[in-house]
């Protein structure tokens, strides 16, 4: 057992994760033996190509996959120490956890006060607007636009979605894809926030993210996923130091850079493995 494994180990973990399959319209097989931890109060991070399965993972956990015909068909996910697998989503939401789906999803013919609310559906105290005022501080700039919220620019519509997921007072929020769409100036400021997010409330946070980059600098453990299994895991500082990962999501790497045309994934898989 490596020495990343036994410090996870020791850790209070949040969100178990145990070798799990997805199928989707009962025939295709998407997840196949995924396995992973996300300690309390970290931020952990999902590399990996498109389709690797990346997305499908977030599903998994926050029970959306009942939506697009997918089903947890082996495996466990556990939360707190509770099974959770294929639950209702709106049930997972008030276990506490909140997923920000990719492409943002907001409602566009809606305000920016109104999406907000929305965030807040599952609760039952009076300190919404306690809450919406939190969400102004993190995010100054949605107190300013008081039209439809399909009007806001793409970086106020990302900051939108976080700021409704907040507003659920989750422990743990799934990011999926933060930085999609967005100017590098703009990621910057987003992952500061989130990560700002993270230290001042406490959340937890499993991020899925391109920017391989970004994303390792802001999480504390990261795995690479490719075609449904998982490949590589370490911490940030590991896997940014990792010779294998500067090549392929880093833009590095030591040596002469080898030319992806002429590199199967196979052979990229195989070295890892």
């Amino acid at each position: 057992m490596t020495d990343a494994a036994l410090e996870s180990e020791s850790k209070d973990i949040l969100l178990n994760v145990n070798n799990i399959e997805v199928v989707y319209d009962d025939v295709i097989l998407v997840l196949r033996g995924v396995s992973l931890n996300v300690p309390r109060g970290e931020i952990v991070t999902l590399l990996g190509p498109n389709g690797a399965g990346k997305s499908t993972t977030l599903k998994a956990i926050s029970g959306l996959l009942s939506t697009e015909d997918g089903e947890i068909t082996k495996g466990e996910v556990t939360y707190k120490g509770e099974s959770i697998g294929n639950q209702d989503p709106a049930k997972i939401v008030r276990k506490g956890i909140f997923q920000v789906m990719e492409g943002r999803r907001i409602i566009e013919d809606m305000t920016v006060i109104e999406n907000l609310r929305l965030g807040a559906f599952t609760r039952k105290d009076n300190q919404v607007n306690q809450d919406i005022e939190l969400v102004f501080e993190y995010f100054p700039r949605l107190k300013e636009r008081t039209g439809l919220a399909g009007y806001l620019s793409g970086g106020e519509q990302q900051m939108l979605a976080i700021g409704r997921a907040i507003m659920a007072r989750p422990e743990m929020i799934l990011l999926d894809e933060p930085s999609m769409g967005l100017s590098p100036l703009l990621v910057k400021e987003v992952f500061g926030i989130i990560k700002k997010i993270n230290q001042e409330q406490g959340i937890t946070m499993l991020l899925v993210e391109q920017n391989a980059t970004m994303a390792l600098k802001h999480s504390t453990y990261g795995y690479i996923m490719e075609s449904g299994k998982v490949v590589m895991d370490g911490t940030s500082e590991e896997l940014m130091n990792n010779n294998d990962v500067k090549e392929f999501y880093l833009g590095g790497g030591d040596g002469d850079r080898k030319s992806f045309k002429n590199l199967k994934s196979f052979k990229r898989r195989k070295r890892w493995l």
